[in-house]
């Protein structure tokens, strides 16, 4: 039992190493391999970045608000989404509306649920899920030229959000894999299509 909350503690960990990595590292060694796979621009993926940090930046300097909802915040390709609980509709609006002043952004997908915000345990499960996506993205080898590291992957609460600049059949290959991954409850497509 310790060696499997071992394995899910690496697991989390990696996850969100991952995510901040290009942050962390400055853009260097991480940021190279995002951009050297992605099929947005260089200076698209940045501001990316630049997206989430200010946005969760945005979100976290509003204490009151911060201190009763969770969220995640995801941006790809300007498009944001916005995952997580909000106790009522009226800070689910407020949580929008703050994200929504950010420069750069040019659409949101708010994904809040209203509802408590959801325990450690859960938020865990969900890493797992991504990361186990992730993985199987990667096996896709019979669509040329696709890669699945191109398709950015949020999990809440066993939904999963797919995005991404994609074919259409790569989103169905992509949308069948997540699907077959244990503990997914639902998939949302959330892709831009380049054919």
């Amino acid at each position: 039992m310790k060696f499997a909350h071992g394995i899910l503690a690496l697991l989390i960990a990696t996850n969100l190493l991952y995510g901040c990595a290009p942050v962390v590292i400055g853009g260097a060694a991480a940021g190279t391999a995002v951009v050297a796979t992605s099929r947005r621009s260089p200076g698209a993926v940045v501001d990316d970045e630049t997206i989430e940090m200010k946005a969760r930046l945005a979100v976290v300097e509003n204490k009151e608000l911060n201190s009763q909802i969770h969220i995640e915040i995801s941006s790809y390709n300007g498009v944001v989404l916005m995952t997580g609980e909000a106790p009522t509709a009226e800070l689910r609006s407020q949580t929008e509306n703050i994200v929504k002043e950010i420069p750069m952004l040019r659409q949101i997908h708010n994904e809040m649920v209203i509802g408590t915000p959801s325990p450690f345990k859960t938020r865990a499960n969900d890493s797992l899920i991504t990361a186990k996506v992730k993985v199987d993205l990667l096996r896709i080898t019979d669509i040329e030229g696709f890669n699945g590291a191109r398709v950015k992957v949020v999990t809440d609460n066993g939904t999963v959000y797919l995005m991404g600049l994609v074919t259409r059949k790569e989103a169905d290959a992509v949308t069948e894999v997540a699907r077959q991954v244990g503990g997914v409850e639902k998939v949302v497509k959330l892709f831009e299509y380049i054919d």
